[in-house]
């Protein structure tokens, strides 16, 4: 799945969308590294920028004229902007539109790439495993459990946009790998237990540059994907008083104490609820 398919009719005025986020950056093990009022914060501040400035390097080399970057980690006010090329706009901040970690996505990109990307709520991969929130114990979308990668995915599938590229710790990468064989990804770690095992932040770097490039000279619209025809979200909260709010939102039903569950045909409905029950 790594053959290189040339895209020279359109590559010259190609548009590229970047969601970052920390957790899944090189070397990140702890909490305490990606809170900006910590101590231990600025190193994997500068890691995190790096490697989005590796992808944007990708991205160029590949033919890319404009290149939207969404700090998607916390206060969305990590990444350094005067590190990055200078055709890169950089969103920072929340808008609070529902497409939440894609804000500003659009039909109008080729792609999508997603750096720092984690494992889900309630898997093993990662020290730091959560969902949107840590008000969540687990999401799952049409009994599958649901990362950010999933939901963003889901999210560029309904503006037609195919994720072409992750990086991230191993657990997302192969979650990636296992709902679409042709995203390119690369993981930087590992998680084990309450520790991850990481490769060299200098070579990560290098491979997220070299994969990025390679991503976006296949035929990328073999990763477009087709949205289900419906879906059903259930989430359990790690509280009662959490999910007995959410149950007043339209269309929620409480199962139990700690679990509710909404359905809806249209993707955005999904992306609205799930804006107003976090």
């Amino acid at each position: 799945m790594r053959e290189i398919i040339s895209t020279k009719a359109g590559v010259f005025k190609m548009k590229v969308y970047i969601s970052a986020d920390i957790e899944g950056v090189t070397g990140v093990a702890h909490w305490n590294e990606t809170l900006k009022d910590k101590p231990d914060y600025k190193e994997f501040q500068e890691q995190m920028t790096a490697e989005v400035l590796a992808a944007c390097n990708g991205a160029l080399k590949a033919g890319a004229k404009e290149i939207y970057v969404k700090d998607a980690h916390d206060s969305a006010r990590n990444l350094i902007a005067a590190k990055l090329p200078e055709q890169v706009k950089l969103i920072r901040e929340w808008s609070l539109h529902p497409f939440c970690m894609m804000q500003e996505l659009d039909d109008s990109f080729d792609a999508a790439i997603m750096i720092g990307y984690h494992s889900a709520a309630a898997t093993q991969t990662s020290p730091m495993a959560h969902t949107l929130t840590d008000k969540f114990s687990s999401i799952k979308i049409n009994a599958r459990p649901a990362s950010e990668f999933l939901i963003n995915t889901y999210t560029a599938g309904l503006v037609g946009v195919p994720v072409v590229f992750v990086s991230g710790d191993k657990g997302i990468c192969d979650e990636a790998l296992a709902f679409n064989e042709r995203i390119w990804t690369v993981s930087v770690q590992e998680g084990v237990g309450a520790s991850t095992v990481s490769i060299h932040p200098h070579v990560a770097a290098k491979k997220i540059e070299e994969g990025v490039e390679a991503a976006l000279l296949k035929d990328l619209s073999r990763l477009k994907v087709k949205l289900p025809p419906g879906f059903k979200v259930k989430i359990e909260y790690r509280d009662h008083i959490s999910a007995y709010k959410a149950s007043f939102y339209p269309g929620v039903i409480r199962l139990a104490n700690k679990t509710i569950q909404f359905e809806a045909k249209d993707y955005f409905e999904v992306l609205r609820t799930l804006m107003f029950i976090s």
